[in-house]
């Protein structure tokens, strides 16, 4: 959550800064602010977007050529301006709001012995201006500098326990900005200026993403688990988590703005919807047939090897991890259990060394999921393996294989083609365990393979239903309640389309395996419940008719999602829209797209932020 973005320059950075911030908006909205050394220290917040910030620092007529900026997500204090980042320290006593800044910092993160910090401060006369634990950073790097930002932010960070990515500089030391991390990304931009080189005296970059800096620079250093960056002009050093000097290798990073054009569509969720035939395409591109090196080197002998796994998720990518269960066990038949990480690590657990553990995320920056993938390298389980969308994250770079989606910039909140393209490489997943298990026939291999090269085309079918989706979401409109059900591998299917409402349209909605209705959830039926029902012509379809009758017989209205071949038909208080065709165990993939749809145009009609829903961030870098 949150983004950063710094920079030491010899032009005005301003609106290097503000773009970048544009390109992390995904990652908060609650508010942003730059800062800038200019004489002293200046800034402007907003607890608008960041096409208002623009308008208020071009007002302003800010400019500078060191510099920080942020966009928020609120973790303490509520979105108000003296929350906002950048976040001054003026030194301590009682007129200290009054007197010039001295230090200015932005993070990402939180520090979770903020209280003991600040009565410690306090004690020494700093005064708070806000509610952050942010502003407890500032304060102490001030509190601990000696003419040399550096050594403060070094000494500072010792001092810090919990996750944090920031980025700060000095009124006393122009062209010189200091960053650190632990537990949330930073990456630092080498740049030129005018054909000067960095080596030169060339600018330089922070960021928490490397896509704040795309246009600026190609030129990417991935900053380590408690690295300290000291950065001025043409010039950067690093140490590590002991403050030892390091070497951190710059590379060439292609990477996207994230500004896509939105074309014909409204919103980036609907475009990305309608992504989903290509996404999957170019996720497929290249596989030939099942091998296990689609993973990496090594991974014949660690599939050879391993005889359970362990996926560890959040979210959407979590309900992925959910659906792959039923592929694993029943297809390549290794037994699986599936953790939310953020509890998994909490919890006392019975570690395999025998056990592959995959961890799925779009950004490959997800501070649970990270955490809990460290967790279980601590436990011993050394075979580790991630589904993720981008091959420069962290999670590709602390796990052993790797399987790398291509979803594309995915820039609404929601995910739907990163959903998608995950269970794609989930099922390949299946298939090369399956294999090299001896699962696997050379007739069932072709078989899926040719299933999932027709997957683009059978997306593409589903999205023609788009029309008979917004008649449903009229319906829902006005609704504040839905329930959601599914059997067997459709229930994680269910959940997701559960999750998909509730996040962009207000609306609370939740998800029951279809037989559990009976077993509680039946006493919310009445006539004002819709009731979404995911019904694909499978072993456990007649369960699942018995289940709706249970629906019908409460006055309870149905929304089903039905293969043409399951003779459910639509009738009072009972509306079907029929699936194109039945697609065997790929199903999930196609009956997400039309849940997806059924939350999008509901949010279109309730007038939600569809692309940036209340309260949420893309990227979850904070636990």
């Amino acid at each position: 959550m949150c983004g950063i973005v710094g920079a030491v320059s010899t032009r005005n950075i301003v609106p290097i800064l503000v773009q970048g911030l544009q390109r992390l908006e995904y990652r908060g909205y609650d508010s942003c602010g730059v800062a800038v050394h200019a004489g002293g220290l200046k800034r402007a917040r907003s607890t608008a977007r960041v096409a208002e910030l623009m308008a208020q620092v071009e007002a302003e007529q800010l400019e500078g050529q060191t510099g920080i900026a942020h966009t928020r997500w609120a973790t303490h204090g509520a979105p108000a301006v003296h929350n906002a980042h950048p976040h001054f320290s003026h030194g301590p006593g009682a007129d200290a709001a009054q007197r010039p800044g001295r230090v200015a910092l932005v993070h990402n993160g939180i520090i979770e012995n903020h209280d003991a910090l600040r009565a410690a401060l306090q004690a020494r006369g700093y005064r708070f201006a806000s509610q952050t634990d942010t502003e407890v950073i500032a304060h102490l790097v001030d509190s601990l500098y000696e003419g040399d930002l550096f050594e403060a932010v070094k000494a500072a960070v010792r001092q810090l326990h919990g996750a944090y990515a920031i980025a700060v500089f000095h009124k006393d030391e122009p062209q010189r900005v200091v960053g650190a991390r632990a537990g949330s990304p930073l990456v630092l931009g080498v740049g030129t200026t005018a054909g000067v080189s960095a080596a030169q005296g060339g600018e330089l970059f922070l960021a928490s993403d490397a896509m704040a800096l795309a246009g600026v620079t190609d030129q990417i250093c991935y900053l380590e688990e408690g690295d300290v960056v000291d950065l001025q002009l043409g010039k950067f050093w690093v140490v590590d988590r002991e403050h030892k000097p390091v070497t951190r290798p710059v590379k060439t990073v292609q990477v996207h703005s994230g500004v896509a054009e939105l074309g014909p569509y409204r919103h980036y969720m609907q475009k990305e919807i309608f992504e989903q035939p290509r996404a999957i395409a170019d996720t497929l591109e290249g596989v030939e047939g099942i091998v296990p090196e689609l993973f990496g080197d090594g991974a014949y002998r660690v599939f050879k090897e391993i005889d359970q796994v362990l996926i560890l998720a959040c979210g959407t990518s979590y309900y992925s991890g959910c659906t792959a269960k039923y592929w694993l066990e029943a297809i390549a038949k290794v037994p699986t259990q599936v953790e939310i990480a953020s509890e998994y690590r909490y919890r006392d657990s019975v570690p395999n060394p025998r056990t592959l553990v995959v961890t799925i995320s779009q950004s490959g920056e997800t501070a649970d999921t990270l955490a809990a993938l460290r967790h279980a390298q601590s436990l011993g389980m050394r075979h580790t393996l991630t589904i993720c969308n981008v091959a420069t994250s962290a999670m590709v770079r602390e796990c052993s294989l790797a399987y790398i989606t291509r979803a594309g910039a995915e820039i609404g909140v929601a995910s739907t083609k990163a959903f998608t393209t995950q269970l794609a490489g989930l099922f390949l997943l299946t298939l090369a365990l399956a294999q090299v298990k001896g699962r696997l026939s050379e007739a069932d291999e072709a078989q899926h393979l040719k299933a999932m090269r027709h997957l683009p085309a059978a997306l593409a079918a589903v999205l023609a239903l788009e029309p008979q989706i917004i008649g449903w979401a009229e319906d829902f409109t006005a609704k504040e309640n839905a329930l959601f059900l599914g059997r067997g591998l459709h229930y994680p299917i269910a959940l997701e389309g559960a999750l998909k409402l509730k996040e962009v349209t207000y609306i609370h909605a939740e998800a029951y395996a279809a037989g559990e209705l009976k077993h509680g959830p039946l006493a919310l039926v009445t006539s004002a419940m819709p009731v979404v029902t995911v019904a694909p012509n499978d072993a456990l379809l007649e369960k699942l008719k018995s289940n709706m009758q249970e629906v019908r017989a409460r006055g309870g209205v149905l929304y089903v999602l039905a293969d043409a071949d399951t003779r459910i038909e639509s009738s009072e208080g009972l509306h079907v829209i029929r699936m194109p065709e039945h697609y065997g165990p790929l199903s999930p993939i196609l009956h997400v797209v039309p849940l997806q749809l059924l939350a999008y145009h509901t949010a279109c009609a309730r007038g939600t932020d569809v692309d940036k829903p209340r309260n949420l961030a893309k990227s979850v870098t904070v636990e």
